[in-house]
């Protein structure tokens, strides 16, 4: 029965549009799971960071707080003020969870747990990871309030700062693997990672990468010491858990892509290829959550200047020089 039914919508739909719907219901329902994780994690690894107690009261080892705080935002009142601008105020956090959707179609979880495998999947990640700070800037222009306009206007200018050393890292991998495929990518690892290759770029990716998802020390757009609580300050209940939901989902989504450029992807000894890559990912996301907790906010000032000063010239430098020994060894 189940086939058949399968043979009617594969008939329907055609191959492709099905498994591309199937492939976004199992992501969709994958990121809220992931997010329920990582929310429980960070209050586990910020407990122990320092030195406090965490969740333990909910579920066994406080498992089910993040169930219970999901409820509870679930039944919060959506509070919407008098003078914001409706439409872009209600459709900003909707937008800014969409890109983490289309990331998953290219994500290579394995060698044959991918939903398609794009010949152009690195730059249909970067291309639309741009949405989420259109959705962000719509949120604080909309809010009709200075903090979350100053949260908006800092988060565009931090995107432009820290994409560019992300593109560049991406880039020194693109060409020493001869393809914008993940897949293609991976599989240029099968003697050594490209992280032993290019351990600047690595680098930078991580710090770029750390920026884009607004994560401390780099979370100048929400800023709650400064700017109460910036781009999100207006925003209630499941408007307010979307934002947070997508943050947590990006923070997934830039560590597989890290993953998939610098550490092997899928590949590994003895267990299958999906458990490798989750199991790198979930270290990267431990590494991002550890030094959100141990280091302090920068001031705008001097995230901007890291970037542009230091970031972007040793990004250039290090293509340059990735550019010069591919042209000279092969």
């Amino acid at each position: 029965m189940m086939q058949a039914a399968w043979n009617s919508l594969n008939a329907f739909f055609g191959p492709v549009a099905l498994t591309l719907m199937v492939g976004l219901l199992l992501a969709l329902g994958w990121v809220q799971v992931n997010a329920l994780f990582l929310v429980w994690l960070e209050r586990k690894v910020a407990g122990h960071i320092q030195l406090r107690i965490g969740p333990k009261e909910v579920g066994p080892f406080g498992l089910l707080q993040t169930v219970v705080d999901g409820v509870k935002l679930l039944a919060k009142e959506l509070i919407t003020p008098s003078a914001v601008s409706w439409p872009l105020f209600v459709l900003s956090p909707v937008l800014v969870f969409a890109p983490v959707l289309v990331a998953f179609v290219v994500i290579p979880f394995g060698e044959e747990f991918q939903i398609r495998d794009l010949n152009v999947g690195v730059m249909l990640v970067f291309a639309f990871g741009g949405l989420g700070v259109l959705a962000i800037l719509m949120g604080g222009w909309a809010s009709n309030n200075k903090y979350a306009l100053l949260g908006a206007i800092r988060s565009v200018a931090q995107n432009v700062a820290y994409e560019i050393p992300l593109l560049l890292s991406a880039m020194a991998v693109v060409l020493m693997a001869g393809s914008l495929s993940f897949q293609k990518i991976v599989e240029a690892q099968a003697g050594v990672w490209f992280v032993f290759y290019q351990p600047v770029a690595a680098l930078l990716y991580l710090v770029g990468a750390t920026a884009e998802t607004n994560r401390a020390p780099f979370d100048i757009p929400e800023a709650e010491s400064e700017l109460v609580a910036g781009f999100h300050t207006e925003y209630s209940g499941m408007r307010f858990a979307l934002f947070f939901l997508a943050e947590y989902s990006n923070m997934f989504i830039v560590a597989s892509v890290a993953t998939a450029l610098f550490f092997g992807g899928w590949r590994g000894p003895f267990l299958p290829g999906p458990w490798w890559f989750l199991l790198k990912v979930y270290l990267l996301i431990f590494g991002v959550i550890w030094v959100r907790w141990t280091f302090p906010r920068l001031r705008f000032d001097q995230l901007m200047n890291f970037s542009w000063k230091y970031l972007i010239p040793i990004g250039v430098a290090n293509l340059v020089v990735t550019a010069v020994v591919l042209k000279f060894t092969r």
